[in-house]
């Protein structure tokens, strides 16, 4: 195994995934080793220590969720999660598990390979992204310790809120973020606020980035994404 390439640990028992996964992620650079099972895969990750594990929910021997805790009783390891499960509840369950993102099937190559950089550079396993403190997508660039907007040569200052959503949304370009969702990871515990505290805060964030403002996306039923 070359020391210079980034390890990743596919979970999943169905063949066809893990040559898809293996195939595409290869030819990415990255260096991919294979489980089948729930209890293979906790294995493989103590044994290897890979910088990344991507993992299905639908394991034959345990349910994924269970597999993540067990993990994440001795790891910090990224996990990228594969579902078919769409609904908003398993989705939370995974995230409070201990998963770092997920992806539900069927998926796309790109989407694949987007997510696997946002979880990596997330985690620092990317090199090229460590020094940085600026969490850029296409043309925007989130400074993450001046908790900034950079738009080409214009700086943006953001509130608190404004800057955790974008970060929160940037940092997992494409995927949808329900109201809900938002409300609960962005303010946690805070009491009086609704679906529409998102909505001002979204138009309030869209008003400051100008035409920038497109980048971020609602999906109607569903919610906000940030367009990768």
């Amino acid at each position: 195994m070359s020391e210079n390439k980034i390890r990743i640990l596919v979970v999943d028992d169905e063949p066809q995934i893990r040559k898809l996964l293996r195939v595409s992620l290869a030819a990415h650079g990255y260096e991919v080793t294979e489980a089948v099972t729930g209890s293979e895969g906790i294995l493989h990750a103590a044994d290897q220590k890979p910088e990344l594990i991507i993992l299905d929910l639908g394991l034959p021997d345990m349910d994924g969720k269970e597999a993540v805790r067990k993990i994440r009783e001795w790891s910090e390891v990224p996990i990228l999660i594969l579902t078919a499960r769409d609904q908003e509840k398993e989705k939370i369950g995974m995230l409070d598990a201990g998963a770092d993102d997920y992806i539900t099937k069927p998926f796309s190559i790109k989407e694949l390979q987007a997510r696997v950089k946002v979880v990596l550079r997330r985690s620092k396993a990317a090199p090229v992204e460590e020094v940085s403190t600026l969490l850029t997508i296409g043309e925007i660039a989130i400074d993450q310790e001046t908790k900034c907007l950079n738009l080409g040569d214009k700086k943006i200052e953001l509130t608190r809120k404004e800057y955790e959503i974008i970060s929160l949304m940037a940092k997992s370009p494409g995927r949808i973020f329900s109201r809900e969702e938002i409300l609960r990871r962005i303010w946690e515990s805070d009491v009086i606020v609704t679906d529409r505290t998102v909505d001002v805060n979204m138009a309030r964030l869209r008003k400051k980035m100008d035409d920038y403002g497109n980048y971020i996306r609602n999906k109607p039923g569903f919610g906000y994404y940030f367009e990768i």
